[in-house]
């Protein structure tokens, strides 16, 4: 029997994940070293071949990342549905049949099997309900992500797993201070100057091809550094960041989707960022409230108690800041805005903002399209006539429209 294809889908839930499932599947997102929809193919053993998801992503393209796909447009063969936000830990024992089966985590179902010709219920795809449920269940062990948070909460253990037993590629420098006896990985083309210190009591280290580390910079495990990026000095603890992210001052507890620039000094603590982000020099995040009670989180669902005494901001995909720019502990940035000034934006900044503190208007479609190509030009990556469309379809649903 053919392995089936695997599609991965955005339910209701998935589609609240702000500021992010505005810009992006959230199979996109990283958990540990991975995206989740790597994960899921990896775990699973199968072939991602699409995403279904917000009809205003259809134009998301991104290098060696599935398209987004209609219904109608998918392959005509056996395939398996999974939902973007199930987390798989191992592939389960049961091999695939012919007929249906419906995937479980914690008996919950998050995955569905059905051969050629067959389509989920729109109940399953919107929210994980199966009317009939097929004679064949397939157990995952794994979990379910319910909000954004959670992908920080549990994000240094997982990234310890991750990395756990990986290979070093080179002899770490000469003249590079190490402590603690997990691994440093680095690939052959990385550049550490003399100076750098690595930290891997609690974890293993590694970083990608092309990376380069300068004088000043202490590395602490589990950390894992993307292809191209560069580490300009400061503290980096417990970080995942994603290809081409040049990042200089504090850094702890916080993932960074990649092409970033954090270029000067600043906090950034307990925080998730987006893609072609650009904070400008001194940003500062809170990431503990003054009364040490768990924090609060603005979602489309409303304000919720995350659970978690630390938790930072959300940057959503191209957010710029000022110099100087605070941040208050659980702030939620909507993609697409420039903020300024001295004065604290809102706890919610909606999509496509831009302003000072609470004063805060319309950053217009044309400027920021402008704005999107010239820092996507800096990495070397052109934005495009496709790309446009996906940003300005992105703008107009993030606008109201």
């Amino acid at each position: 029997m053919a392995r089936p294809k695997l599609i991965l889908f955005d339910d209701l839930q998935a589609q609240r994940w702000a500021p992010f499932a505005l810009t992006r599947p959230t199979g996109e997102l990283l958990y540990g070293a991975e995206k989740l929809a790597e994960r899921a193919g990896r775990v699973l053993g199968l072939e991602a071949a699409g995403y279904l998801t917000s009809e205003h992503l259809l134009e998301f393209s991104e290098a060696g990342v599935p398209d987004v796909l209609r219904l109608d447009q998918l392959p005509g063969e056996g395939l398996l549905f999974w939902c973007s936000r199930a987390v798989p830990e191992s592939s389960p024992e049961t091999s695939l049949e012919k007929g249906p089966a419906v995937y479980l985590i914690d008996e919950r179902p998050v995955g569905l099997h059905l051969p050629a010709g067959q389509w989920p219920d729109p109940e399953f795809l919107s929210e994980l309900s199966l009317g009939a449920e097929p004679e064949t269940r397939i157990t995952v062990q794994g979990r379910l992500l319910e909000w954004p948070w959670h992908l920080l909460a549990d994000c240094p253990e997982q990234l310890a797993r991750d990395l756990a037993g990986a290979e070093p590629a080179t002899a770490v420098p000469d003249g590079v201070y190490r402590e603690g006896k997990h691994e440093v990985i680095l690939a052959a083309d990385v550049r550490v100057e003399p100076g750098v210190f690595f930290d891997t009591r609690e974890g293993p280290i590694r970083l990608g091809g092309g990376v380069e580390v300068r004088t000043g910079t202490r590395l602490a495990g589990p950390t894992a550094i993307g292809a191209g990026s560069r580490l300009l000095g400061g503290s980096f603890e417990r970080v995942v960041a994603g290809p081409f992210s040049y990042l200089q001052g504090e850094i702890a507890d916080c993932v960074i989707l990649g092409y970033t620039n954090k270029a000067h000094q600043g906090y950034l603590g307990h925080s998730y960022v987006g893609k072609w982000v650009n904070l400008g020099a001194l940003t500062t995040n809170s990431d503990l409230k003054n009364n040490y009670r768990p924090v609060r989180v603005w979602t489309p669902a409303g304000v919720l108690d995350s659970g978690s005494l630390k938790i930072g901001c959300f940057l959503g995909d191209h957010v710029k800041t000022g110099i100087g720019l605070l941040l208050g502990t659980g702030t939620v940035v909507g993609a697409g805005s420039n903020l300024y000034g001295t004065a604290m934006p809102p706890p919610y900044v909606e999509p496509f903002s831009w302003g000072e503190g609470a004063e805060l208007g319309e950053y217009r479609l044309a400027e920021f399209l402008d704005t999107a190509e010239r820092s996507m030009a800096r990495r070397g990556v052109e934005l495009g006539e496709r790309g446009r469309r996906y940003l300005e379809s992105c703008w107009r649903k993030g606008r109201g429209g």
